[in-house]
């Protein structure tokens, strides 16, 4: 990670590298199964939902300052009972995949929400992207599931792979 920074990400100095790196995820990949690109207004809804839920959003940006990547999880789902557990997503611009980034923005998810206490960690990757499955098991996820064709892009049908991170936090889980 020489003459690179991991950095807490902001909507002033980061929505529009995050924006790109979306969109160009929606125009050429099966890592976002969505089909538009979004707005530049879209992420200031995206920023305000990590703030309110207190998620975390980090990035790398090497020596001038330019985000390479980033990762962030929200809510898994609505219902109280799901508090401990989140859904995460990370990504790396086109030009900086293969080199490791990926792996440095999920261990620090990772230690992110090992402070926030949060107990299970979700991805759900497109079962065809064998890079981040790859990633994902060398961290220590393991497969919950795959539910087949529930995604349709590019022509196809797509099966979606959860793979889960159990964590020892938090320290005195509570109901309610």
């Amino acid at each position: 990670m020489s003459g690179q920074t991991i950095v807490q990400c902001g909507f002033e100095r980061h929505a529009g590298a995050i924006l790109e790196i979306f969109n160009e995820a929606i125009l050429h990949s099966t890592a976002l199964y969505d089909y538009k690109p979004r707005p530049p207004e879209s992420m200031t809804g995206w920023f305000e939902a990590k703030r309110a839920g207190g998620f975390p959003v980090i990035g790398v940006e090497d020596g001038a300052g330019a985000l390479l990547g980033f990762a962030s999880y929200g809510t898994f789902r609505a219902w109280p009972a799901y508090k401990y557990s989140v859904e995460h997503s990370v990504y790396v611009h086109k030009e900086h995949r293969g080199r490791g980034l990926g792996r440095t923005l999920m261990r620090e998810l990772i230690a992110a929400a090992r402070r926030s206490g949060v107990h299970a960690m979700i991805g759900g990757i497109d079962a065809a992207n064998a890079g981040s499955i790859a990633l994902h098991e060398k961290l220590g996820f393991r497969h919950a599931g795959t539910l087949p064709q529930v995604g349709f892009k590019f022509g196809r049908w797509l099966d979606l792979a959860f793979y889960q991170l159990l964590l020892e936090t938090p320290a005195q889980p509570v109901d309610g």
